[in-house]
């Protein structure tokens, strides 16, 4: 069932990586999504939107999220579904399902605003926006005559989705106006932001001194992979919202846009975000922080195969440079991998799981801070080998359930070295094999 591959891993973690959902799916969550399939066609509603919202749930150490609450009230079902900083309400009877989510109230909308919400109308294809007397939402209007699980997940993930990324959008690009519905989001604990902002500081300044090293002619590429690099790195294990946030995917997606801009010119864009993200102060920076609850990936499910591409592709880059004696962009282009792919691709849980513990190896010192078990020496160079080959062996096993020709592959990795680990873990994800049973 294609549409399981938008939740994410079985790994408990202490904070938020990545734009994803950072939790446990529920262990009966495709048995509930099959009772739920069966309940809609014997026509009980109101229990099939039960099973269907109790295998959306998800979990933190065994405990529920809240991701998604729900509650009968008579011949109605009432529901709340978290995305971020967005909150979609809505209630379901026999024969319809009503959603909205709140954006802003509709006397602060400005002319610009009411504009940016028109033209968004265009590119949904389920919800809607629209007005009531006090508010500017989002809606979605459904009837369950013929209705099922596959049926319903899509629709409520675009208004969970939109609702999110158009308050971020508003927060960033019209700051004067106030969000709606964002007493439960959370700030980040004072230790925790403060401990982001200082690397973030260190790791431009790193990126800025290695830039010099770089050979003085023909550098172009070597300099985006550093300064890309950077921008996945921010966005994977900082996870900023709001302004920096869209930044950060304004810069991106303009960077990969197939146009007649250069290499050079590509880079400056970068590296003038760069320059910006450098001079901010802590309190501007703090601000752009939060942490909720996720019901929905933002990514769509990727080819497999696509992804193997992807890697295939930047290892023969990294032969090339290897090669031609360009070694110091190596451990970068090592590290860009990785970052790039759960930045662009959508992920099956056991990919996920995998590219994020070779994310914790290659970036020990940040993963320490936090207070997370060293994988990787960086002084001494060594590796915590016993410890990474359970945890590969452990996020196998932890699937083999689902795809029955998955193996581990912990015994062919390469410990020699961080570049040749890197590259044994590539190489081992290529073959693994994802039937399903």
């Amino acid at each position: 069932m294609s549409w399981l591959n938008f939740f994410q891993t079985t790994q408990t973690l202490k904070h938020t990586f990545g734009r994803g959902i950072n939790a446990q799916i529920s262990p009966q969550e495709e048995e509930l999504f099959i009772q739920s399939d069966e309940a809609f066609e014997k026509k009980e509603i109101l229990k099939a939107y039960e099973l269907f919202f109790e295998s959306l749930i998800n979990f933190t150490q065994e405990k529920k999220n809240n991701n998604i609450t729900y509650k009968r009230v008579k011949d109605t079902l009432e529901f709340t579904i978290f995305q971020g900083c967005a909150t979609v309400t809505g209630r379901i009877t026999e024969q319809n399902l009503l959603a909205e989510a709140k954006i802003v109230k509709k006397a602060n909308a400005n002319v610009a605003l009411k504009r940016y919400i028109l033209e968004r109308n265009y590119q949904l294809t389920y919800a809607y926006y629209f007005t009531d007397d006090e508010n500017i939402k989002l809606k979605l209007s459904y009837d369950n005559i013929t209705m099922s699980p596959q049926k319903i997940f899509f629709p409520l993930r675009e208004i969970a989705l939109n609702a999110d990324f158009d308050k971020e959008h508003i927060k960033s690009e019209f700051p004067s106006i106030k969000i709606e519905d964002t007493t439960h989001i959370k700030a980040l604990e004072p230790q925790e932001a403060k401990i982001k902002y200082n690397f973030l500081r260190k790791w431009i300044e790193d990126v800025e001194k290695k830039v010099l090293t770089l050979p003085s002619n023909d550098n172009a590429s070597m300099q985006a992979f550093l300064y890309l690099n950077l921008l996945f790195k921010i966005d994977y294990l900082l996870v900023p919202r709001y302004k920096i946030s869209q930044k950060l995917s304004k810069t991106i997606l303009e960077y990969f846009e197939q146009d007649s801009s250069n290499i050079e010119f590509k880079n400056e864009e970068v590296k003038e975000l760069v320059v910006e993200l450098k001079k901010i102060p802590f309190e501007e920076f703090n601000a752009n922080f939060y942490n909720a609850n996720y019901t929905f990936n933002p990514t769509d499910k990727s080819s497999y195969d696509d992804i193997i591409n992807f890697i295939n592709e930047s290892l023969n880059k990294i032969r090339w440079y290897k090669n031609n004696r360009y070694n110091k962009i190596i451990p970068t282009i090592y590290r860009y991998i990785a970052f790039y792919t759960l930045y662009n691709y959508g992920l099956n849980p056991v990919l996920k799981e995998l590219l994020h513990l070779l994310v914790s190896i290659q970036n020990p010192n940040f993963f320490q801070t936090l207070e997370y078990k060293t994988l990787y020496d960086t002084q001494e160079k060594v590796f915590m080998k016993k410890q990474i080959i359970s945890r590969v062996d452990e996020i196998i096993s932890n699937y083999q359930a689902r795809y029955k020709s998955l193996e581990t592959f912990s015994d062919l990795l390469n410990f020699s070295s961080l570049n040749e680990f890197s590259n044994s873990f590539y190489l081992q994800i290529q073959t693994l094999n994802f039937e399903e049973i």
